[in-house]
């Protein structure tokens, strides 16, 4: 199927049952790809950048723990085939983990505005995220949501360059109080770059 029409179907799903016994190995399996797809930029963000097999790991863990059957398939879809890149974007969870509530709510509360901060550098060009517009994840008092779902669309010219090795990819937020910057790896940029149709 192409990646511009992949997205999971009710098809797609393995009964309860029948995950929860292929679960541990199917885990095992995602877990390296996962840790490429897993970007730390600065002290406390981390991208996590999304794919079609992440999406289904996912789907299926929500069913098998609400154990909300068929009914629930439709919310389930409904929440990450959104979050399944579409051949021409990165979609990442960016997530701002600070194990510390008094620390993660100063850290937060200075960080308003921070979703529309972020960025692929491509070579010398940067793609600035376009947030996902479910819900406003900046306060009106300022404070920003631990959580961002953010989509990088990148034209053909930048999928061009994202696949020469011999240019630097990066990832990174502009926003006046977390300016970070944090460069891909040769193994994260190949697995990234399957994402491209």
């Amino acid at each position: 199927m192409p990646l511009t029409l992949r997205k999971i179907t009710p098809d797609d799903l393995l009964p309860d049952v029948e995950f929860a016994a292929r679960r541990k190995a199917w885990r095992a399996e995602l877990l390296p790809v996962k840790r490429l797809r897993r970007i730390e930029l600065g002290p406390y963000c981390t991208f996590y950048f999304e794919s079609y097999d992440t999406m289904l790991f996912q789907v299926q863990e929500m069913l098998l723990i609400e154990k909300g059957g068929a009914a629930q398939v439709p919310d389930e879809l409904e929440a990450y085939n959104p979050l399944i890149p579409n051949g021409s974007e990165l979609v990442a969870t960016v997530m701002f983990e600070i194990d510390d509530p008094v620390r993660r709510e100063q850290v937060l509360n200075r960080l308003g505005g921070v979703e529309d901060c972020f960025f692929v550098a491509v070579g010398a060009e940067r793609v600035m995220s376009l947030a996902e517009g479910d819900i406003e994840r900046t306060r009106e008092d300022g404070k920003t949501s631990s959580v961002h779902f953010l989509r990088f669309p990148l034209e053909a010219r930048h999928i061009a360059v994202f696949r020469d090795p011999a240019t630097e990819i990066l990832i990174g937020c502009s926003h006046d109080r977390y300016s970070h910057l944090a460069g891909l790896s040769p193994a994260s940029r190949a697995e990234l770059a399957r994402d491209f149709t």
